[in-house]
């Protein structure tokens, strides 16, 4: 994996979020006694477009001056761990896929790594995943190692986007990540985009008394 002195990695291509649609159902009456039509069933455009849990998509490319090629992809869902480390806490819904990759300009020397999100936390247009690698052409020891990520979504086209993600300073192998941590976002995106959606489900944990707030 390449390094610089400052930043490290980056994300790639568009993943689209999908939007639940609605259904409209009509019906006819016909000849004498019949039971009337139905009336025609439909959803709002604001329901359609409301998202049901909390996300992270999108895919984007790094700034970089010198032209180093660094990329992330996401398509992650749900709300807290879904396998809690903490004894009786409420296991959340998170899933989902990320990956990045770290080439030189020439793209003849870097390396790729990809995974399943095991959290996702949302708070308006900030998004922190973390994930366990379960393939990749980095060193042995990558396999298995979880990494983190944090996303700020500039609810635009992209360029006011920003990335963080957990080796930023200690480096890849200079630490151990707890789910559901990550860095601030501070690398900038030179293309591509990235989706936050929030949505804080019922009871995300115990000690919680909000329910249903979304952003």
């Amino acid at each position: 994996m390449l390094r610089s002195t400052t930043l490290r990695t980056s994300v790639v291509g568009i993943t689209a979020l999908a939007v639940i649609g609605g259904l409209a159902a009509s019906a006819s009456a016909s000849g004498p006694g019949a039971a009337p039509a139905p009336a025609s069933v439909s959803v709002s455009d604001e329901a359609k477009k409301t998202p049901k849990e909390s996300s992270l998509t999108g895919s984007a490319k790094m700034y970089r001056a010198d032209g180093q090629q660094v990329r992330f992809s996401f398509d992650a869902h749900g709300f807290a761990p879904a396998e809690p480390d903490e004894p009786d806490a409420p296991a959340g819904t998170s899933r989902g896929t990320f990956r990045f990759s770290h080439y030189s300009a020439d793209g003849k020397q870097g390396a790729y790594a990809e995974g399943r999100i095991d959290c996702l936390l949302t708070g308006g247009p900030v998004a922190t995943a973390t994930g366990v690698i379960t393939r990749s052409d980095l060193p042995a020891g990558a396999v298995g190692k979880r990494v983190g990520f944090t996303v700020y979504d500039g609810k635009g086209d992209g360029r006011k986007d920003r990335v963080g993600y957990s080796w930023a300073v200690a480096g890849f192998d200079g630490m151990e990540v707890p789910k559901c941590l990550s860095a601030a976002p501070y690398e900038t995106v030179e293309s591509g985009d990235f989706r936050v959606e929030h949505v804080l489900p019922e009871n995300p944990s115990e000690n919680s008394g909000n329910s249903g707030n979304n952003e």
